[in-house]
């Protein structure tokens, strides 16, 4: 809180509201009571300069390139940490000791599998339905199947409903996958860790023992770790406004899902590996990079910049060392699309006009390039983001619920539309 206040002047009146100050960050106006002293609204479309909600999960400073969880730089949790870690570390607001971390990894994992009825869900959809679409659909069923943890009043319940999404949601994405491209279903195995879990329920088939590479597996880790939160961008948003009607969390998680398939939020990744396979081959890169510097094309090179950070995308910066180290062990060095990718991170680290624009490769230009080696199709990357970010979906909704300043989402709007007029008949139209 911060003695300082904001004077708003319209005509001969002036309004004071309160200035508030985080611990990091700017400083925010508090205008809760804008439109009883002045019967006006703000006008923001996008939110981009509103806070809706005070938060201690996730801190983001574009500017500078800095990414937080609960404190802790990404780099370091990227580096030291796991994804169950961070996922433990974004719940509960701090690091967990060795037992609470073994207590917090066993109720994940006996929690993995899914109830068997869900299996007749997936073969409602067509064979060729988006795993977007199949994700969205299973994880707002889960109110159907799972009664005992809908009650958001119940703190109980709400911790149930918690740890089934972290633990469920690989099985719910891989499920998806498995069903588009024709094969059986893989149950969960509560010996594998959260990534190499994850992988093998994909790429496993009942014919033949499949073995996860610890390389891929860490590479995996990191993609969920990088993912698991990021603010409150449009997806986490979404999570918000949906829980502050009282929504049970299945509905308020599948809420964020839909909107995480947007190509200009989580569809990002899968929009990059389909613009290089647009370019197809090294040698075209130029001429694609000329309409990209052409206002009038109407192109954009997908991959590069990001709307917050107006640096280098620190997830970036960890994803790129994994990306060449997925690359080098797989020996898909040769894979034309890869050498587009790594012909295209060349020239936007040296060319004059991406760095002036600050058009650094992003994290969901490095991701598609792993998620593509290891072999998933780009129809998956956003299901595999959903799956990194739920934890950060619960953690989120958890703090909203909890907070006694949480009041129903109702923006406001700037009205264009008609005055008041009479109806007329149809026959006098």
């Amino acid at each position: 809180m911060s003695d300082t206040v904001a004077k708003l002047t319209i005509g001969d009146k002036t309004y004071e509201f309160p200035v508030l100050s985080g611990t990091v960050g700017p400083q925010v106006i508090d205008i809760r009571s804008l439109y009883a002293q002045t019967g006006m609204f703000t006008y923001d479309p996008g939110f981009t300069s509103t806070a809706a909600t005070d938060s201690s999960i996730t801190y983001i400073d574009g500017d500078k390139g800095e990414l937080m969880y609960r404190g802790y730089p990404i780099a370091q949790l990227a580096e030291k940490s796991n994804y169950l870690e961070v996922c433990y570390l974004l719940l509960y607001g701090e690091l967990p000791d060795t037992a609470q971390m073994a207590d917090f990894t066993e109720r994940v994992t006996r929690h993995t599998m899914l109830h068997e009825q869900m299996h007749l869900f997936y073969r409602g959809f067509r064979r060729d339905a988006h795993p977007m679409a199949i994700v969205c659909g299973v994880v707002g069923a889960m109110a159907a199947f799972y009664h005992d943890s809908t009650d958001i009043n119940d703190p109980m319940q709400r911790e149930i409903a918690s740890i089934r999404m972290v633990a469920k949601i690989p099985t719910i994405v891989a499920m998806a996958y498995k069903y588009s491209v024709g094969q059986p279903f893989v149950y969960p195995r509560n010996d594998l860790d959260y990534a190499s879990n994850f992988l093998r329920m994909c790429f496993s088939v009942p014919a033949e023992e499949y073995v996860v590479n610890p390389v891929v597996a860490r590479a995996m880790d990191l993609i969920f770790t990088l993912h698991a939160d990021h603010e409150q961008n449009a997806s986490t948003s979404t999570v918000r406004l949906a829980g502050s009607s009282d929504a049970n969390p299945f509905a308020c998680i599948a809420a964020g899902v839909a909107c995480l398939w947007g190509p200009a939020h989580g569809g990002a990744n899968e929009a990059a590996l389909n613009m290089l396979k647009q370019i197809g081959t090294p040698d075209r890169i130029p001429e694609f990079v000329a309409k990209a510097k052409d206002k009038n094309s109407g192109f954009r090179l997908m991959g590069f910049g990001h709307r917050v950070y107006k640096n280098y995308d620190p997830r970036a910066t960890v994803m790129q060392q994994t990306a060449k180290e997925v690359l080098g062990m797989l020996g898909v060095e040769n894979n034309p699309l890869l050498q587009v990718a790594q012909e295209l991170e060349h020239i936007a680290l040296t060319d004059p006009y991406f760095i002036d624009r600050k058009l650094y490769p992003n994290v969901d230009f490095y991701s598609g390039i792993i998620l593509e080696a290891i072999g998933f199709p780009t129809s998956m990357f956003t299901a595999i983001f959903a799956l990194s970010r739920t934890v950060g979906w619960i953690s989120q909704w958890k703090e909203m619920i909890a907070d006694p300043q949480t009041k129903i989402g109702r923006p406001r709007q700037l009205y264009q539309g008609s005055v008041e007029r009479a109806y007329v008949g149809i026959d006098k139209r």
